[in-house]
C-alpha cells in the first residue's frame, strides 16, 4: 500500500487529484488544510477524505509516506512541508504528480490564454463517447464526468488542461511546462497573470518554452490567426509536426449555429467563433488519436459546454441569461462578441466582475479598453476590500470607467449593481453575467430567474 499526503488538499485542483488517487488500487490518501470551502468540502467528505480538523499537523508526516503533494495555497514555512523536507521525502507539485502518474501514456496538453478548458472538455467528450476513457485533468465540471481529474491503470491516453500559472510554492515553473506532451495545443496568447509575468514579453516566453518541451516527434496544433503563435511556429524544432487551424465555416439560423462540413451542416449546442475554433482544435487532436472526422462531428454536435463557460442559466420565450467564467480582456471580448453574433436582434445586457489579481491591478486595467463596447448595457463591478486584501494599489470607479471606455457603468457595491439590473426591462434581451467569482455571493441562477420573471 502506497501512502500519499496532500498539503492544502482543499484546492480546486488538489482535492480532485486526491479523490482520483483514492480510487486507485494500493493507494491510501490523507490531507490537511487550514480552510476548505464548497464545493471542495462536500466532495472530500463524500469520498471520505475531509480532514477531521482544520490546520497543519506535522505528526501526519512520517517516513511511511511514498509522496507528499504540495498545493499552491501552502506557504514555504508550512509545518508539514518543513517536516517532509526534514525527512527527505519526495515532494511533488500538482503537475509533477500528474506527469509522474502518466509517464507511460500518450499525453495531450491544451494550452493558451483562453479556450483551454472548453477545448479539453470537447476532446474528453468525444473520446469518452467512443469508449476510449482517457485519464484527464480539466479545470471545470463536465456533464458525464464525476471528477475533474481521473488517473487509472487502464488508460493509455492522458488529456490535460495546460495552465500557465506556477506549479507550487517551491516550483516556479508554469504548470504546462511540466507535462511534456506528445500532442500539444495552443489556442492563442493574450496577457494574463501580471503578478507572475510582469511584462507581455515574459508571458509570451512561457508559450515558446512550452513548445520546446514537447516530446520528440511530437505534434503542435495551433491557432494560425494569432500573430504571437505565428512567430513561435517559425522557430520550432525540426522534428515537430505542426497543424495550423482557423475558424471553420459556419452559419447561424435562428438561435442555432451550424458547422459547415464536407458531409453537410452540423447543428451545434454551443456558439461563438471562439467555440468554433475550440471545436477545430479538438477535431485535430482527435484525428491524431485515430478518430475520423465523421465520428468526431457525429459526437461533437451533442456537446453542450463546460460548466460556467457560456452556460445557459435561465430562459423564457422572450429572454435568455448566460453565465461565463470570462474575466480577462480576451475572454471578455470573445464572449460578448459570441452573444452579440448569436442574438443580433436582442438587447445585450452584460455585467462583469473584476476579481483576479491581474484585473484588479491599475496598470493592467487599460487592457480592457473597448472590451464591452458591443453590449447595449455594460456594468462592471469590483470590491475595494478585495483590492486591499490582495495588497494592490487602490483605484476609483473613474479609473475603471476610463480604462473600459464607452458606456460602461462601474459599481463598488454588489447590492447597487443588482438594483440597477433589476430596473431593466428584459423583453427581447440577453443577460450575460461574467466572473471568475460570484459578484460577492450572488446565486446567479436564482438571480437571473428573478430578473427574467421566472417563478
Amino acid at each position: 500500500m502506497k501512502r500519499v499526503h496532500f498539503i492544502a488538499i482543499g484546492g480546486a485542483a488538489m482535492h480532485n487529484l486526491a479523490i482520483a488517487m483514492s480510487k486507485k488500487p494500493w493507494y491510501k490518501v490523507s490531507g490537511s488544510d487550514d480552510e476548505i470551502f464548497e464545493p471542495s468540502r462536500s466532495h472530500l467528505e463524500k469520498n471520505g477524505l475531509l480532514p477531521e480538523k482544520m490546520g497543519w499537523f506535522p505528526e501526519k508526516i512520517d517516513e511511511s509516506l511514498s509522496a507528499v503533494i504540495l498545493g499552491m495555497h501552502a506557504r514555504t514555512d508550512n509545518p508539514e512541508l518543513l517536516k517532509a523536507r526534514e525527512l527527505g521525502l519526495k515532494i511533488y507539485s500538482f503537475p509533477e504528480y500528474l506527469y509522474e502518474q502518466t509517464r507511460s501514456k500518450t499525453r495531450v496538453v491544451v494550452g493558451g490564454s483562453h479556450g483551454k478548458t472548453t477545448t479539453t472538455a470537447m476532446i474528453l467528450f468525444v473520446l469518452n463517447k467512443l469508449g476510449l476513457n482517457p485519464d484527464y485533468m480539466v479545470g471545470a465540471q463536465i456533464d458525464g464526468f464525476e471528477n475533474m481529474v481521473k488517473l487509472s491503470m487502464e488508460a493509455n491516453i492522458a488529456v490535460f488542461e495546460g495552465d500557465e500559472y506556477l506549479s507550487s510554492p517551491l516550483d516556479n515553473r508554469p504548470k504546462f511546462h511540466v507535462y511534456h506532451p506528445h500532442i500539444a495545443v495552443l489556442t492563442g496568447i493574450a496577457w494574463d497573470h501580471i503578478n507572475v509575468f510582469p511584462t507581455f514579453e515574459k508571458y509570451v516566453e512561457q508559450f515558446a518554452k512550452f513548445t520546446e518541451l514537447i516530446e520528440p516527434q511530437g505534434r503542435l496544433i495551433y491557432y494560425s490567426q494569432d500573430e504571437h503563435l505565428q512567430k513561435i511556429a517559425r522557430t520550432l524544432r525540426s522534428d515537430l509536426v505542426t497543424f495550423a487551424y482557423k475558424t471553420p465555416h459556419y452559419k447561424i439560423e435562428g438561435d442555432v449555429t451550424f458547422l459547415k462540413t464536407a458531409k453537410g451542416d452540423i447543428p451545434l449546442k454551443v456558439f461563438g467563433e471562439h467555440n468554433l475554433q475550440n471545436i477545430e482544435a479538438a477535431r485535430l487532436v482527435c484525428h491524431q488519436l485515430g478518430v475520423s472526422n465523421e465520428k468526431f462531428y457525429e459526437i461533437i454536435r451533442n456537446f453542450s459546454g463546460a460548466s460556467n463557460r457560456l452556460q445557459k442559466i435561465a430562459e423564457t420565450l422572450y429572454c435568455v441569461a448566460y453565465k461565463d467564467f470570462a474575466h480577462s480582456p480576451s475572454k471578455l471580448r470573445a464572449t460578448i462578441k459570441a452573444v452579440r453574433t448569436q442574438y443580433p436582434d436582442r438587447k445585450l445586457v452584460a455585467a462583469m466582475e473584476l476579481h483576479t489579481y491581474s484585473s484588479l491591478t491599475e496598470d493592467f486595467l487599460p487592457q480592457y479598453n473597448d472590451c464591452m463596447k458591443e453590449a447595449d448595457v455594460a456594468f462592471v463591478y469590483y470590491n475595494p476590500e478585495v483590492v486591499a486584501h490582495k495588497r494592490l494599489k487602490e483605484f476609483n470607479t473613474q479609473t475603471v470607467k476610463r480604462a473600459f471606455g464607452g458606456n460602461v457603468q462601474v459599481f463598488t457595491s454588489s447590492e447597487q449593481m443588482q438594483k440597477a439590473l433589476a430596473k431593466i426591462h428584459y423583453d427581447n434581451t440577453v443577460l450575460l453575467l461574467m466572473s471568475s467569482g460570484n459578484f460577492d455571493g450572488i446565486n446567479l441562477e436564482e438571480f437571473s430567474a428573478e430578473l427574467l420573471g421566472i417563478k
